[in-house]
């Protein structure tokens, strides 16, 4: 599939014209995933599967940078990129249609069920630490021309879930929505047999996560010894990857998070019958089955559908 022209989001702290100062490599793995989604899950893993071994040579954040990330240069990013010797795997949280298209690069997405997503993402904005968020902003030239801004947070929890799922406005504003994630996942769906793509999902990977790390294997045409599997598939557990927070936590080495463990608070499935009651589950409902056809909401909320 050839994208001439890549639609370009430009908000919250992604810009996506950053990777026309990239070069592609036809090996290369582009994990693109909707935030809370299983970005970081996914890059551990690849990286378990490149290296081979639990003990990984530097921090996830240098070995898989998010490229279009603005608060760093992108010089500095893509000289990172540009002097790796391993395959390379690159985050980014912006949809197919944003990314620059080679023959031979692999698109990862990975999905999860947007109630999860919400309640995830109520719990990890509290935990970013505006003061340096806001200082790199005003020291760097990387921003764009509107730096993103930050409406009063509601003090709840639900409040802060159901702001998120009616959040209307369109994916090139805001990558952090029900309405974004849907067209974001809506669109690896829709390549999801075409063979550059690999479409996953978190609850595939909570249920049998060796199974997954082999397809995923498997699909990236990388050989792992049998000897070496357990190692690695208990490395990408949840639990080692909370032990190890302070290597593997995304906040590319600025200081993003108040606190690194705090990151990674928890993978379960299902978060959301805590916080929201049966009138915002209809509502929820209605508006997703509004936004997509049934199978994708279907696979959206509960995976099993392979690729």
């Amino acid at each position: 599939m050839v994208n001439a022209a890549p639609a370009v989001y430009r908000c919250g702290l992604t810009d996506s014209s950053r990777w026309r100062e990239f070069q592609l490599r036809p090996d290369d793995i582009v994990i693109s995933v909707p935030s809370k989604c299983g970005t970081t899950w996914m890059q551990m893993i690849c990286a378990l599967l490149i290296f081979q071994t639990p003990d990984l040579p530097t921090a996830l954040t240098t070995l898989s940078p998010w490229l279009d990330m603005f608060l760093r240069p992108i010089a500095d990013v893509t000289r990172t990129l540009d002097a790796q010797q391993h395959r390379r795997f690159i985050k980014t949280h912006t949809p197919l249609d944003g990314l620059p298209q080679l023959p031979g690069v692999v698109y990862v997405v990975v999905g999860r069920d947007p109630r999860d997503v919400a309640v995830s993402m109520a719990y990890h904005r509290p935990n970013l630490d505006d003061k340096v968020i806001h200082r790199l902003l005003a020291s760097g030239d990387q921003a764009p021309t509107d730096p993103p801004t930050k409406p009063e947070r509601p003090a709840s929890t639900r409040e802060r879930v159901l702001r998120w799922i009616d959040d209307p406005r369109p994916a090139t504003e805001n990558l952090d929505s029900l309405r974004t994630v849907v067209h974001h996942l809506g669109q690896a769906w829709e390549r999801r047999n075409e063979p550059a793509v690999i479409l996953l999902h978190h609850a595939d990977l909570s249920r049998d996560l060796a199974g997954q790390m082999r397809r995923l294997a498997d699909r990236l045409g990388i050989h792992v010894p049998r000897k070496q599997w357990p190692a690695l598939i208990e490395a990408a557990t949840f639990t080692s990857m909370r032990a190890k927070a302070h290597q593997l936590a995304p906040d590319e080495r600025l200081g993003l998070f108040t606190s690194n463990s705090a990151f990674f608070r928890s993978g379960k499935p299902g978060q959301w019958r805590e916080v929201l009651n049966d009138a915002d589950l209809a509502a929820y409902d209605s508006l997703i089955r509004s936004l997509a056809n049934p199978d994708f909401v279907d696979w959206a909320e509960n995976g099993t559908h392979s690729s």
